[in-house]
C-alpha cells in the first residue's frame, strides 16, 4: 500500500509540471516573446484577420497573384504533395496548362506541403503583365505594380539560407491598398 501511496503522489506531481506548469510557462514565454507568431503569424486588415502570412491561399482572380499550385487545395487541415512522379500523364497535363498561363519554376509545380505562401521573386514578376492586363492598368500604375514587387521581394534567412521569396498574401493586400 505504501508503495502505491508514493506512485500516486509522483504521478500527481509529474502531471502538475509536465501537464500544467510547463505548458503555461512555455505558452506565457512564447506570447511575451513572440506574440504575433505564437498566435498563428496572422495578417489582419481593418483589425480583421484575413490570412497566416505561413499559409498559402488560394487566389484565383487574374487580377492577383498566384501562389504555387498546391495538391491540397491550399488546405492546412489536410497538407501533403501529391506524390506523382515526372512521368505521371496527370502531372505533364498540368504544368503544361501552367506554362501557357506564363508560369515559371516555382510555379509550375506544388510545393512539398502544398502550403508554401511564399513564390520567387522571378513567378511574381512574371505575373504582372496578367495582373496588369486584368486590371486594366496604366503604364505608370505597372510600374507601381513592379516596384511592390521589389518591395515585398525578402531576402535570404539570415543572409545565407534559402532563397529570396516574396509572401503572396502581402503581397495581394499591397496590391488592393495601392490600386
Amino acid at each position: 500500500m505504501k508503495n502505491w501511496l508514493i506512485g500516486f503522489r509522483v504521478f500527481i506531481a509529474l502531471t502538475v509540471v509536465t501537464g500544467l506548469a510547463y505548458p503555461l510557462l512555455m505558452t506565457g514565454v512564447g506570447q511575451a516573446a513572440f506574440s504575433g507568431k505564437v498566435r498563428g503569424s496572422l495578417v489582419t486588415k481593418h483589425d480583421v484577420a484575413v490570412g497566416s502570412e505561413l499559409l498559402a491561399q488560394k487566389f484565383v482572380g487574374r487580377g492577383y497573384f498566384w501562389p504555387r499550385p498546391s495538391a491540397a487545395d491550399y488546405n492546412g487541415a489536410s497538407s501533403g504533395a501529391s506524390n506523382m512522379s515526372p512521368t505521371n500523364e496527370v502531372l505533364k497535363k498540368a504544368v503544361a496548362e501552367r506554362q501557357t498561363q506564363g508560369a515559371v519554376r516555382d510555379g509550375l509545380y506544388a510545393s512539398g506541403s502544398g502550403l508554401d505562401p511564399h513564390i520567387s521573386p522571378a513567378n511574381a514578376s512574371a505575373q504582372i503583365e496578367r495582373i496588369v492586363t486584368a486590371r486594366n492598368l496604366t503604364q505608370q500604375q505597372r510600374e507601381l505594380v513592379s516596384a511592390l514587387v521589389q518591395e515585398y521581394t525578402e531576402g535570404r534567412q539570415w543572409g545565407f539560407m534559402g532563397e529570396p521569396r516574396v509572401n503572396v498574401l502581402k503581397l495581394n493586400l499591397a496590391l488592393d491598398s495601392k490600386l
